[in-house]
């Protein structure tokens, strides 16, 4: 595998290792403190919040509890909250950002990143689900498997009942819809089941669990991943791992996203952790010991993540890359990976699908409901959207639903030619094989007619172990930033009063402009532009 240099802001000392820095200094340090409790309040609203603009249980057993329920009564209030907290998180985690920017002389360590990151993700680990009630289709789903029957073939409703506690929370646009999560994932929820029963909360707990292992196994292989492709891996972690959209995602959402990325990334850091480092024109050298055992381990580990989420399959192939690239970077030796991958892959899912029990339906599931959703912020959808009104305008009716329909085909057509293109390229020493996977899962998110917004992070969290530069990082905080806005906590529209949402915002950007007052007094150099 050779790593090719970047162009950065400043000379890289090395093609293969981040350039040294020094620590920061007195002052910074002040701020870093400064900006770690500026963002962990700023989680503590955004709980405090959740308890009355979170996407609560139909039965809410905050209505229970003396004190908290006052904010299940006053839902406007709890939004402002709750939107205050997500701005003081965001705006937290872009003066955090200014430590972390690659070419900077002195620079947060990896440690004081990963505590930062644990002060802020601790508050939002006990809250009610935010911004989706996806949870509430996992723990439906995961007791259909736990009853012994099939879950791609029955959708909550048809296998639970209209009435059962567990179906109530669940979207009506998925009650009758079969599961389209990896049979890895709905045994784990299985389990979940089987220990919780009916009880909502105790089971919405244990999948945020379950979300937070992917989580801790991001935070481990990001940042040894980023080393190893000449990334500074505090400004992975500051991008990957503290992103806004992990936060209200993957952990306050407790999207099974999160335990499919951290598989891929764990995968693919075990995979290359005996590949030889080299630059371009060396002579590849003779295996090393233990090496093949660790790209077999490692393709079974981003095997099990795509029996969570499939889109983790895409990282075996820019896995298979990477290795012929190593061996000798011929024809031949792509066609050796390829057959190694597709193998041991293979041999991975086909043990899951029969010791889970839950065979292959998965795979006409997935692709069966991935079209279920039409979501407002796929280009994909908006364009289908346009063409429809279009249709009406002209008389020609309204053929919104056709239009849907063959766009998406398009789209996934497109989005796997373009991921061949790249698999190509990498293997041409074109692009780093993680800056590939990371465009090509991109380009798939972006196609889909139900992207969400988490869908992003399986492209932003290995472009960020990969690409160094200044440019991507600016384009990812500022794409970052906006997507995390645009999704209240509540995962709608609030009941249909829309009117609320931006009511709630003019005050929480109130609270905002005061509580950077505040800053601005305790640690001044944070509202200052840094000089080059």
């Amino acid at each position: 595998m050779v790593a090719e240099p970047e162009t950065e802001e400043r000379p890289v000392v090395s093609p293969v290792r981040p350039p040294d820095t020094d620590p920061l200094t007195k002052d910074e340090l002040r701020a870093l403190d400064v900006t770690r409790r500026f963002g962990t309040i700023g989680a503590l609203l955004l709980a405090l919040g959740s308890l009355g603009a979170g996407a609560a249980p139909v039965l809410n057993p905050v209505l229970d509890i003396v004190g908290l329920r006052l904010f299940a009564r006053i839902p406007t209030v709890s939004l402002a909250i709750a939107f205050t907290g997500m701005l003081m998180l965001i705006v937290g985690w872009l003066l955090l950002g200014r430590f972390a920017r690659p070419g900077r002389s002195r620079m947060v360590t990896r440690p004081q990143v990963t505590r930062t990151l644990i002060m802020w993700l601790t508050p939002l680990m006990f809250v009610p689900p935010m911004f989706s009630r996806d949870v509430y289709s996992y723990l439906a789903q995961s007791e259909i498997v736990h009853r012994g029957m099939d879950p791609y073939a029955l959708g909550p409703a048809q296998a639970l009942g209209i009435g059962d506690p567990l179906t109530s929370g669940v979207p009506n646009i998925w009650r009758d819809t079969p599961a389209p999560y990896g049979p890895l994932f709905l045994r784990l929820g299985s389990w979940i089941a089987g220990l919780v029963g009916q009880n909502v909360v105790a089971g919405v707990l244990l999948q945020r669990a379950l979300a937070l292992v992917g989580v801790v196994l991001i935070i481990w292989a990001l940042p040894r991943l980023a080393r190893r492709f000449g990334v500074e891996p505090a400004t992975a972690l500051w991008l990957g791992a503290m992103n806004p959209l992990v936060l209200f995602h993957l952990v306050a959402g407790a999207h099974n996203d999160a335990l499919g990325i951290g598989l891929m990334m764990a995968g693919l850091e075990l995979g290359v952790r005996r590949l030889p480092v080299r630059v371009a024109g060396d002579t590849p050298p003779p295996l090393a010991r233990g090496e093949l055992p660790f790209i077999v381990l490692g393709a079974v580990v981003i095997t099990l993540g795509a029996m969570v989420k499939f889109n983790a399959l895409w990282a075996l192939g820019f896995f298979g890359v990477m290795i012929a690239r190593r061996w000798h970077g011929r024809i031949v030796d792509l066609v050796r990976a390829a057959l190694l991958m597709t193998a041991v892959g293979a041999a991975t899912m086909v043990t899951v699908c029969f010791a889970t029990g839950l065979g292959f339906g998965w795979i006409n599931a997935f692709f069966g409901t991935a079209g279920v959703v039409w979501s407002w912020t796929s280009p994909v959808t908006e364009l289908a959207q346009v063409g429809g009104l279009m249709g009406v305008a002209l008389g020609l009716g309204n053929h919104t639903g056709a239009l849907v329909s063959i766009l998406g085909t398009v789209g996934y057509v497109i989005s796997g030619l373009i991921t061949i293109k790249f698999l190509w390229d990498c293997f041409r020493w074109r692009y780093r094989p993680m800056i590939g996977l990371g465009v090509s899962l991109g380009v798939t998110a972006l196609l889909m007619i139900s992207l969400q917004p988490w869908y992003l992070l399986w492209a932003v969290i290995p472009l960020a172990a990969s690409a160094g530069t200044s440019r991507f990082r600016n384009a990812a905080t500022v794409v970052s930033v906006v997507i995390a806005l645009l999704y209240p906590p509540t995962g709608s529209t609030f009941g249909g009063r829309a009117y609320v949402i931006p009511q709630a915002y003019v005050a929480a950007l109130i609270v905002l402009v005061i509580a950077l007052l505040i800053v601005r007094r305790s640690a001044p150099m944070l509202l200052r532009r840094e000089k080059a």
